[in-house]
C-alpha cells in the first residue's frame, strides 16, 4: 500500500467521526513531495501553527515550501473546538506564582495578540469563516472552588486583561463563579486554514500532502527535510506537528498528551452565546454555532490519556446524554475526538530548538491550539527573519523549568515506565482473535505471540504488531476512533498500521494471519 493510499484509508476510517469542520469543507488535494527542492524555509505541518508560520514569512519575503503527512487542517486543527481566546481555563494565578507576573503579563498579551492576528487575516484575506467576537467565561458549579475563580480573575485583570468575576451568564442553569474575559472570539477552523492555504500559494509559497516528514538533518548551515519520496534543503526548518518527531529536544518526555471529545447538537431555539469551559469535573465546553442557519452549539467535555481508556465510546454517550439533559437539542449531527499535548509547566514550547540553529518548534498548546499556535507561527516568523520578539522568553522551547515543572517531569515519565510494565501483563492476557466482533479490534495471542487484529465489518482480519514504534510501548484499540493508541508518548496508528499522528514515524509491521492479508 503506497503511502497516499494508507492516507485515503486513514480519511475513511475516520469518516464516521468527522468534525463539523472537516465535514463542512472541501477536501483538499495538494500533489505528494517528490525530488529535490531548495527554499529559504521548509515548514512541516499544515495544521493552524505551520499555516500562519508559512504565511508570515512569504509575507516578508521567504521563499517558503510547506509539506503536510495528510492533508491541510485535518488534524488537530481541524478537530478542535475552535474557541479563540486568551483566557485558558484557570491559568493566570498559576503563572504568576510559578513564573512571576512579567512573564504572565506576556503570556496574556501574546494570546491577545494572536485573537487580533486571526481577525487581521480574516479581514484581509475575506475569509468567510464565521467569525464572531464573543466573551469567554470559565465557570464553577461547587461553590468551594469560588475562592480559585476570585484568584484567577484577580491575576489577570492585575495584568491588564479584560477580566471580570460574575456569577451572570447565559446558560440554562446557574454557576457559582466564573471569570469573564470580553471581546473574544470563536469561528470555523478549517474554513479559516484552507483560505491560508491558499494565500500561501498566492504568495508563491509550495504545498505538498501525504508528504509526511521522517528526518530531518542539519549541518553546514543547511537543513534538509525528508519524507519517504523526496527532501527540501533550506536555511531554517519550522516543525509544526503538533509534537516534535525524531525526539528533536526530547518534547516527548516534556509533553504529554491527553484526548477529549466534542460533539456539534443542532438546537431548538435560543442557546448561550457565550464561550464556556468548566473548572469541573468533568471538563464541560460551550460554544455556539451556526447550522446552515439553524442555532446549534460545539460541546466537549472529558479527557483521558490516549491508550489508556478501555471504553473510548462511553465518553461520547456521556457527553451526549449531557447535552441532551441540559439544551434543548433536535439533533446529534456530527461527534468527534482531539489529541494536544501539555507540557510540565502548563507553557507551550515554542522558539528555537534545543541543540540547533536553524530549527524551530512549537508543541504543547494544552488544548488551546487557536490561539497558541498562532503565537508559534508569529514567534517562529520574527525569530527566521531576525526580528525581536517580546514573548519568545516566556515560551523558551531550551528552558528547563523550575522545582514544580521537575516534579511532574519525573510524574510523568514515571507513569510512562509504568506502562511499560503493564504492557507485558497485557499481553500475557492476550485473547482470542475468534472473540474480536466484526467492526471491533484487540490484542490477541496468535501462534504464541501478541497482536493486534481488527476485524471488518465483513469478517477479514488485519493483523499488526502492537509495539509502538516511536519507543516500543504495547499499543491499545481505541473502539472508538478504530485505532491503535500508545501510551506512553500519544502515537496513533490506523487499524492497517499506518501513522496517524506521532511522534511516531514508521507504520506498524504488518501481521500475516487466517483471514488477514
Amino acid at each position: 500500500m503506497s503511502h497516499h493510499e494508507a492516507q485515503e484509508v486513514l480519511l475513511a476510517l475516520l469518516d464516521p467521526n468527522r468534525s463539523l469542520w472537516v465535514a463542512t469543507t472541501d477536501t483538499t488535494d495538494y500533489a505528494p513531495l517528490t525530488g529535490e527542492h531548495d527554499v529559504d524555509v521548509a515548514v512541516v505541518g499544515g495544521g493552524i501553527t505551520g499555516l500562519t508560520a508559512a504565511l508570515l514569512l512569504l509575507r516578508r519575503g521567504a521563499s517558503v515550501t510547506l509539506l503536510e503527512g495528510s492533508r491541510i487542517a485535518a488534524g488537530t486543527t481541524g478537530y478542535t473546538t475552535a474557541k479563540i481566546t486568551s483566557l485558558h481555563s484557570l491559568t493566570y494565578a498559576q503563572l504568576v506564582k510559578e513564573k512571576g507576573p512579567e512573564k504572565a503579563r506576556l503570556y496574556g498579551e501574546a494570546n491577545q495578540a494572536a485573537i487580533e492576528q486571526i481577525a487581521t487575516l480574516v479581514e484581509e484575506l475575506g475569509i468567510d469563516c464565521q467569525l464572531r467576537r464573543a466573551p469567554a467565561f470559565t465557570y464553577t458549579l461547587d461553590p468551594a472552588q469560588r475562592q480559585a475563580i476570585e484568584d484567577e480573575v484577580a491575576a489577570a485583570e492585575s495584568l491588564g486583561l479584560p477580566a471580570t468575576f460574575t456569577t451572570e451568564t447565559d446558560l440554562p442553569y446557574g454557576v457559582a463563579a466564573a471569570v469573564r474575559f470580553d471581546n473574544q472570539a470563536h469561528f470555523h477552523p478549517r474554513q479559516y486554514a484552507l483560505v491560508l492555504a491558499r494565500a500561501i500559494e498566492a504568495a508563491g509559497g509550495r504545498i505538498f500532502e501525504h508528504s509526511r516528514t521522517v528526518d530531518i538533518d542539519e549541518g553546514g548551515g543547511v537543513v534538509v527535510v525528508r519524507t519517504e519520496d523526496g527532501e527540501v534543503r533550506a536555511q531554517a526548518a519550522v516543525v509544526a506537528t503538533l509534537l516534535p518527531f525524531l525526539d528533536i529536544g526530547g518534547f516527548f518526555a516534556k509533553a504529554h498528551p491527553s484526548r477529549s471529545y466534542a460533539l456539534a447538537a443542532r438546537c431548538r431555539g435560543a442557546v448561550p452565546q457565550g464561550m464556556y469551559i468548566s473548572v469541573d469535573s468533568p471538563t464541560r465546553s460551550i460554544r455556539p454555532v451556526d447550522l446552515d442557519g439553524a442555532p446549534g452549539l460545539v460541546l466537549g467535555g472529558s479527557s483521558h490519556k490516549p491508550g489508556d481508556a478501555d471504553d473510548t465510546e462511553g465518553y461520547y454517550r456521556d457527553l451526549e446524554a449531557w447535552a441532551l439533559e441540559t439544551f434543548d437539542v433536535e439533533a446529534v449531527e456530527q461527534r468527534w475526538s482531539a489529541q494536544d499535548y501539555v507540557t510540565i509547566d502548563q507553557v507551550p514550547y515554542i522558539g528555537r530548538c534545543p541543540r540547533t540553529d536553524r530549527v524551530f518548534v512549537g508543541t504543547g498548546y494544552k488544548k488551546w491550539g487557536m490561539t497558541g499556535g498562532t503565537v508559534a507561527g508569529m514567534i517562529a516568523a520574527d525569530l527566521i527573519s531576525d526580528r525581536d520578539n517580546p514573548w519568545v522568553g516566556v515560551f523558551d522551547a531550551t528552558r528547563v523549568g523550575d522545582r514544580q515543572a521537575a516534579k511532574r517531569f519525573v510524574k510523568e515519565n514515571a507513569q510512562v515506565g509504568a506502562h511499560f510494565v503493564k504492557d507485558r501483563v497485557q499481553r500475557l492476557r492476550a485473547g482470542d482473535a475468534a472473540d474480536v466482533a466484526p467492526g471491533d479490534g484487540g490484542v490477541v495471542r496468535i501462534d504464541g505471540k501478541a497482536v493486534g487484529v481488527y476485524r471488518d465489518p465483513s469478517g477479514e482480519l488485519q493483523a499488526v504488531s502492537v509495539t509502538c514504534t516511536h519507543m516500543g510501548c504495547t499499543l491499545n484499540w481505541n473502539r472508538a476512533e478504530k485505532s491503535w493508541d500508545c501510551p506512553c508518548h500519544g502515537s496513533r496508528f490506523t487499524s492497517s498500521g499506518e501513522v496517524i499522528e506521532g511522534p511516531a514515524t514508521q507504520a506498524l509491521e504488518r501481521v500475516t494471519v487466517d483471514g488477514s492479508d
